[in-house]
């Protein structure tokens, strides 16, 4: 490599040392330039919001169901109370006879009378 070829760091701007491809001085600002640009995107706070939500969905809905047990049931205050927000959900599956389950990534619910939801967590397959 010759003076004019020099390659400067993204981050700070100082002068790389090695391969001809590298981008970065060092881990650190690596790091910092790729957290940079993932702040910078427009919609990124409000991904990251709902994506902690459905975090928190999920978490809620397995603290309820017991590793061994198949299904519970909660009842919507007991939810809310624990953080769970409905509008947020990762899919919705609807049985051949017709019940619609709510999923947050592999635990969801289904709606039963006088505001009482069933959880279950999906089996692996």
């Amino acid at each position: 490599m010759t003076a004019l070829d020099t390659k400067n760091c993204l981050a700070c701007g100082k002068t790389i040392k090695g391969r001809a491809d590298k981008k970065f001085c060092d881990d650190y600002c690596r790091n910092n330039y790729n957290n940079l640009q993932k702040a910078k995107g427009s919609h990124s706070s409000l991904v990251r919001n709902i994506n902690n939500a459905l975090l928190k969905n999920r978490k809620v809905l397995e603290s309820i169901l017991p590793e061994t047990e198949e299904t519970a049931k909660a009842n919507k205050d007991k939810l809310q109370r624990l953080g769970f927000q409905f509008k947020y959900l990762t899919h919705i599956y609807t049985t051949k006879t017709g019940k619609t389950y709510y999923y947050c990534y592999d635990y969801g619910y289904l709606p039963l009378e006088n505001d009482w939801f069933l959880i279950v967590k999906k089996k692996e397959e």
